[in-house]
């Protein structure tokens, strides 16, 4: 049953004006690509008021963490409404609620004394995004026209304010991420200054022990001219001395070993020093005191920990030697002993953050370096030594590093350490190495400048990313194993039509043969007729050959070639290939291929595989299809911006909308027998080409899967001699 439209002309004007808003709708995703949601939802409101004619439109949107909503508010300059926005939105709040689920389709009412009619829209499924709602005065609104705009518009919007916030949330992920890490970095280079500073005072004060140290030792050689002067010294001493008999027992002591130790001297008296000697210091502590009785050596230093009276430990640095008897006294051990315990202590911490640092750039593949530039003193953590596999002993120069660098990024070397001598900023840059055994490195440097008193130095880190470099490489070739697997197993499907297209020429050519070998062989031959079915011989042999040209290239794994290409043309292969597999499931072929089709730059065999992925999937949507004629429509036109327009139309069992995004996921797939990467792999190849794959549903049963690619440039166009037909 037809319906009888009243004015045709002016039926078809509205549905073409639907159709140009719909494609405009569908367009803006392209101008929202990278934008803020404020970008979005202005351009959004902007669109819709122009292109339906609108008198209002606002929109609000939920926003997260419990912050007010963000609400933006459109008033056409023609409408005959004041605009004022608090007003309006307050109203336009109190006709629709905070509720979305609750929203009434269409609202009609009279704002600020005029008639209106409102409808609503919700941003995402349950209206979690946000709401539109659009507003006119006309009687009629909204058309049901005005209200697929509408539907598509939401929807866009969506999909692109969603968009918006992911990478949103992912920059301020990367940003923090990044953040943290030179935190981190900075605060583990002060701790190692901090270190090296306590370490340097330490090793200041054992000189001046070390100095101590020797003053005592002539103080004692002159105890037999001065008694006393030597008792003064024993008790004055600023560091801990200790005398024993040749057994180890304590003899005396100064003031500062008895509180180094927490014993009174009395008390040490009644001991010996190997009863406060820690056991595992004892018996290589008594035979290096068997060596000094022994005559085997003068003295000796050693580093052990003694237990303190409150049983807690201390570790000592002892510099034990023997005194000569006298007559009145005999031989005794004197030891000169120093509290190194916050020296062990800081040793110990820095021993344990370079451990730290060396795993976490060992697990990195990170090396830290520090730069000198008034010196060109490098210094180089164990980590960039074994990046760079050089000796640890050799010292860090800027030509051994160039001996290093690949020879085509020498160049680039030397322009980064002559900006970073000429001033003081922070550096970024990549470049290769080419080691001794021909294999390439790939490192990524970063650097922080700073003066150190009036001195310029930068504190950086190195890291080795090859593995990622060759992953990222191997995910391209992946992907291009993956697109000739997908073009295999859709060339697979189609043998028996494959096989279809070639026997008809090989049918023809035997036919043909046969009757003219009876034309020749008869009492008068008939030349002419020979003659002519020698011709279609020659015809259907040049079919064969092309129909196996066109499989042998769609086969290959060749590299792609960019040349200017008539889609039409490639359609119509693709087509030549799959009509007998479509003519075999009773499918409907119908094309509408435009006449003045302009050409496109592009590799023909990958056009070949998307136009041939797109009618299998038409194909296989219309299999379980009875109660209906299988219908298959092709179209390609021209677009707006210079760029051409390929569709698919089928009668199938069509798509669930909301998972309209999954369709195109690697390995997800509606069919029980899909791989799954036809869609994505023919996604990939448009958008390689500066194009968009996409599929919508159709008002009535099917779906419609489209992509649109920009024109080939003019010259190239007029070096194919298709520039007059575009």
């Amino acid at each position: 049953m037809r319906i009888q439209v009243e004015d045709p002309a002016r039926e078809i004007k509205r549905l073409q004006r639907c159709i140009n808003d719909l494609v405009s709708v569908l367009a803006l995703p392209a101008v929202w690509s990278g934008g803020e949601p404020s970008q979005i939802v202005h351009t959004f409101l902007d669109a819709l008021l122009r292109m339906l004619h609108l008198d209002l439109v606002y929109i609000r949107l939920r926003e997260p963490a419990g912050e007010a909503p963000l609400e933006a508010l459109r008033v056409a300059r023609s409408s005959q409404l004041e605009p004022r926005p608090q007003e309006i939105c307050a109203l336009l709040g109190n006709w629709f609620g905070d509720d979305p689920v609750k929203w009434p389709p269409l609202v009609r009412d009279r704002l600020r004394g005029e008639a209106i009619s409102v409808v609503s829209f919700r941003l995402g499924l349950q209206g979690e995004i946000g709401l539109i709602l659009a507003g006119s005065q006309r009687a009629d609104f909204p058309q049901q026209t005005e209200k697929l705009v509408l539907s598509v518009a939401a929807n866009q919007a969506a999909i692109g304010l969603q968009e918006a916030r992911l990478l949103s949330d992912q920059k301020l992920v990367a940003s923090e991420l990044d953040r943290r890490v030179e935190q981190r970095t900075a605060e583990l280079a002060a701790t190692n200054q901090e270190l090296r500073k306590e370490i340097s005072e330490r090793k200041l004060t054992e000189e001046k022990l070390r100095l101590n140290e020797e003053a005592l030792r002539r103080a004692h050689a002159q105890v037999a001219r001065s008694e006393e002067r030597w008792r003064s010294v024993f008790e004055n001493s600023a560091i801990g001395v200790a005398l024993t008999d040749l057994n180890g027992r304590f003899i005396a002591t100064n003031p500062v070993y008895q509180k180094m130790l927490g014993y009174t001297a009395e008390e040490l008296q009644k001991l010996s020093f190997l009863d406060i000697t820690h056991e595992e210091y004892r018996e290589s502590n008594w035979t290096l005191v068997g060596d000094l009785l022994a005559g085997e050596r003068q003295q000796f230093e050693i580093e052990k920990q003694y237990r303190r009276k409150d049983g807690r430990s201390v570790w000592v640095r002892n510099n034990v030697s023997i005194v000569p008897g006298t007559e009145r006294v005999p031989r005794f051990l004197m030891a000169l002993s120093e509290d190194i315990t916050e020296r062990k202590l800081a040793e110990e911490k820095l021993r344990r953050s370079e451990a730290f640092l060396a795993e976490a750039q060992h697990l990195t593949r990170t090396g830290s370096f520090c730069w000198g530039v008034t010196t060109d003193e490098i210094i180089w953590s164990e980590q960039l030594y074994r990046i760079f596999e050089f000796a640890t002993e050799v010292p860090v120069t800027f030509q051994g590093i160039a001996s290093r660098v690949h020879p085509e990024d020498l160049m680039l070397l030397g322009d980064m350490i002559e900006k970073a001598r000429r001033a003081v900023s922070d550096f970024e840059y990549e470049h290769r190495l080419l080691m001794p055994d021909h294999s390439v490195k790939y490192l990524h440097w970063t650097a922080h400048g700073t003066p150190d008193q009036g001195q310029l130095e930068y504190i950086g880190a190195v890291q080795d990313v090859t593995l990622r470099r060759l992953s990222e490489e191997a995910l391209a070739n992946a992907r291009l194993e993956l697109a000739h697997v997908a073009r295999v197993t859709s060339l697979g499907v189609l043998t028996a039509s494959i096989a279809h297209e070639i026997n008809q020429p090989l049918s023809g050519i035997i036919t043909n043969a046969s009757t003219c070998l009876r034309m020749l062989s008869g009492d008068s031959p008939n030349v002419d007729g020979a003659r002519e079915t020698a011709r279609r011989t020659i015809r259907d042999g040049n079919r064969a050959s092309d129909v196996i040209t066109r499989l042998r290239t769609l086969f290959s794994k060749k590299a792609p070639i960019l040349e200017s290409i008539d889609l039409n043309e490639v359609t119509r292969e693709v087509i030549s290939l799959s009509l007998s597999e479509l003519q075999r499931t009773r499918v409907i072929l119908r094309l509408e291929l435009a006449d003045d089709l302009p050409s496109i730059t592009g590799d023909r065999v990958q056009f070949q595989q998307v136009i041939l992925n797109l009618l299998r999937n038409a194909s296989d949507a219309m299999d379980t299809v009875d109660d209906r004629p299988r219908e298959l429509l092709i179209r390609s036109g021209r677009e707006e911006g210079d760029r051409v327009r390929f569709s698919v139309q089928d009668t199938g069992v069509g798509f669930d909308p909301n998972l309209v995004d999954r369709l195109f996921d690697a390995f997800y797939t509606t069919k029980s027998q899909g791989m799954g990467i036809g869609l994505s792999v023919s996604r990939s190849i448009i958008e390689n080409h500066q194009g968009r794959l996409w599929a919508a549903p159709n008002d009535g049963p099917g779906a419609t899967f489209s992509f649109s690619i920009p024109c080939a440039p003019e010259d190239l166009r007029a070096d194919t001699g298709m520039a007059d037909a575009a």
